[in-house]
């Protein structure tokens, strides 16, 4: 890279928020701690706790974190997420032009795909192209439901341009972590969600999924021995059902094992064992339809709510300690962009009482067949009765409760996710209104609630490319929507996991996730 556009590279990528660390962007990336030569024919097999999470194709996995860790095993994108930011992947370089519109991404050399035909530029043309005609699941490539790529050329045999029709703050990231898939495959993929042959889930990721058994929630990826990247520590990855994962871990059936917080003293001074701790980017929240049940747009009856919820409580019951109070301004205190200055809501019935003016309130709240979610509906509807608002559970299992808070079927619902470490756009994707094709403003995510000061502030935070006047913008925003409460946050939990080093100790985080396993970088050599 010449050196202008290296300089004009690094100014771009901190305006834009991003970390593009680009060490060892001349081809392969740099790898340390190898693994020793004399160990090299003794295949290490790592087993974790299975599940059925869908099949692993970018259309037809389940949407939350388990499901779309399994398939970014199996394919690749241009930049890949690191520990401290994004890092070069499939792409050794970009350059971005001045405006902000271009993105030029140069490719490294000798990449494979599973079924050993090379990888072309070609391929990331046709992925972006064919995303746009049918979506994945995982889809970074629409803003408030609109395609924002104006075209994709092919430059050379190394270098591929996308241009985009306006530039912000997040795109680097959206772009980069685009799934690349190959042509000679799916070009004649008509009903993509519909390809369910084992046979053609070919990637050019470090692993290959050898089975999977979808009754059971079983898989097992077998590492690509051509893969052009950092080399495979673990030569086998499989998820395997158990029906007591402690117990399963204690007799070797599994490796690693999410602790539950009262076992915690039960490990912790033993001295084959290892605990790493997570960043609390997985949380609970309450969603409000301001349209099923009209109250709600109130605002003094949603803090009446705020009010009522003891957090405290929850965390010491339902996490057993191993979590953090959510912030009503959501971005969590682990964020980068935190704002420890919200309003907060200490538990006060008495103040709840006073905001309904003694007037009692009906809700329906919805949740999922999960343990701790319905602890959590228990608890709030003891104290929820004290202030006058009453309650009934709705319970389904998890897959219906995500279908209709999608659907937006619901009054009040309790869901608990993780992500809430990634890019503070979340907000506008969380927070905003946007303008349907019959010309009503209706909330992304919050149905029937409107705010124009936030919804304004979340589009100029999107556009603006200053790193410091954008996360002033952030902090502004935070404290607006702790305010208005549109939705509320519950609690961040912290989790713990443990293993045995000696067996493998290659487990990282990312910058912006709360899983280790969850992350490809996990099973590979450590890259410099």
């Amino acid at each position: 890279m010449k050196k202008s556009n290296l300089s004009k590279l690094l100014i771009l990528l901190l305006l834009a928020t991003i970390i593009f660390n680009i060490t060892g962007c001349s081809g392969k990336p740099k790898e340390e701690n190898a693994v020793d030569s004399s160990q090299e024919d003794v295949p290490l097999i790592i087993r974790l706790e299975g599940g059925d999470w869908g099949f692993p194709s970018p259309f037809t996995h389940y949407s939350r974190g388990p499901g779309m860790s399994k398939m970014r095993l199996v394919y690749d994108s241009l930049l890949e997420k690191g520990e401290n930011g994004l890092i070069p992947w499939l792409a050794k370089e970009c350059i971005i032009s001045p405006d902000g519109k271009e993105y030029t991404f140069i490719l490294n050399s000798g990449v494979k795909w599973h079924d050993g035909k090379p990888l072309t530029n070609n391929d990331v043309k046709f992925s972006f192209e064919y995303f746009a005609k049918h979506p994945p699941v995982s889809d970074s490539l629409l803003i408030d439901g609109k395609p924002f790529i104006e075209k994709v050329e092919v430059l050379d045999e190394d270098r591929v341009k996308i241009t985009v029709k306006q530039s912000n703050a997040t795109v680097l990231d959206r772009l980069g972590i685009v799934r690349i898939i190959p042509e000679h495959i799916w070009k004649d993929v008509e009903d993509p969600k519909k390809m369910l042959d084992i046979e053609l889930l070919v990637g050019c990721g470090p692993y290959i999924l050898t089975d999977y058994n979808q009754e059971q929630g079983k898989y097992r990826f077998q590492a690509f021995k051509d893969y052009w990247g950092p080399n495979t520590r673990v030569d086998i990855i499989e998820f395997v059902p158990v029906s007591d994962p402690v117990l399963a871990f204690e007799n070797g059936e599994i490796d690693l094992l999410d602790v539950p917080p009262d076992l915690m003293d039960r490990y912790k001074n033993n001295k084959e064992l290892k605990i790493l701790k997570s960043p609390a980017f997985w949380g609970y929240k309450l969603l409000f339809n301001l349209d099923k049940k009209p109250e709600l747009a109130d605002l003094n009856i949603r803090k009446a709510i705020a009010y009522a919820i003891d957090q405290d409580e929850l965390i010491d019951k339902v996490a057993r300690g191993a979590a953090v109070p959510a912030s009503p301004g959501y971005l969590p205190i682990d964020h980068i962009w935190h704002n420890p200055d919200v309003i907060k809501y200490d538990f006060d019935i008495e103040k709840a009482k006073e905001l309904l003016n003694n007037k009692s309130l009906n809700l329906n709240l919805l949740i999922s067949d999960n343990q701790k979610e319905a602890r959590i509906a228990e608890l709030l509807k003891i104290n929820f009765a004290k202030a006058g608002i009453n309650v009934e559970v709705k319970t389904v299992d998890m897959k219906t409760r995500d279908s209709r808070v999608k659907e937006q079927n619901y009054e009040l619902a309790l869901i608990g996710h993780g992500g809430w470490g990634r890019d503070a756009d979340c907000l506008r994707e969380a927070y905003a209104v946007t303008v349907s094709r019959d010309d009503s403003s209706v909330s992304n995510v919050i149905p029937g609630y409107s705010n124009l000061q936030i919804s304004e502030l979340c589009k100029k935070q999107l556009t603006e490319l200053d790193e410091q006047k954008r996360k002033s913008m952030i902090i502004e925003l935070q404290e607006i929507i702790s305010d208005e409460i549109p939705l509320l946050p519950i609690y961040n939990t912290i989790d713990y996991v443990v293993f045995k080093p000696e067996k493998y100790d290659g487990w990282l985080h990312v910058f912006d996730h709360h899983a280790v396993t969850h992350n490809k970088l996990s099973y590979l050599e450590r890259i410099k």
